[in-house]
């Protein structure tokens, strides 16, 4: 299976890189990983908020590939524990889905237009987290989904 996550801002944080280097190393047994990670573009001052996230989404949706699944993390979208999450990915590995796109916005979310190209919207809480932790927390539930799917052990 390719997985490739589209993220956007850069991680300066030491210790979300470390985390992320990990989980990123510790998937290679189960997957090829891609991980995109745009630039987030300043934008000039006199656009507003919503043209911001059009110039954005643009972005966005060039690293999409034609034949990927798409799952745009949103605070909206469908709550799935790490089990649900698991069997959603076999159940679209079975389907065919070889490759599945997450896509995570940047401080202002994803545009109109990413979340039209998602087949699926998922959240992980009502609240709100900072975008480049968010890269972190998805890493390692994917690869618990790949633990889970293979009855590996993992900690509860």
């Amino acid at each position: 299976m390719n997985i490739t996550i589209i993220g956007v801002g850069k991680i300066k944080e030491k210790y979300l890189k470390l985390g992320i280097d990990e989980f990123s190393k510790r998937l290679t047994k189960y997957c090829k990983l891609d991980v995109i990670e745009l630039d987030d573009e300043k934008c000039p001052e006199n656009l507003s908020e919503k043209d911001m996230l059009i110039v954005k989404g643009k972005k966005i949706l060039s690293k999409i590939k034609n034949n990927s699944y798409v799952i745009a993390l949103a605070i909206d979208g469908k709550n799935l524990s790490s089990e649900e999450l698991a069997d959603t990915m076999s159940k679209l590995a079975v389907r065919g889905n070889s490759h599945i796109t997450f896509v995570i916005g940047g401080s202002l979310g994803l545009s109109d237009e990413v979340l039209k190209r998602a087949d699926y919207k998922l959240s992980f809480s009502k609240m709100t987290f900072p975008h480049q932790l968010m890269r972190l927390i998805l890493l390692e539930q994917v690869y618990r989904a790949f633990r889970i799917n293979n009855n590996e052990p993992y900690h509860k």
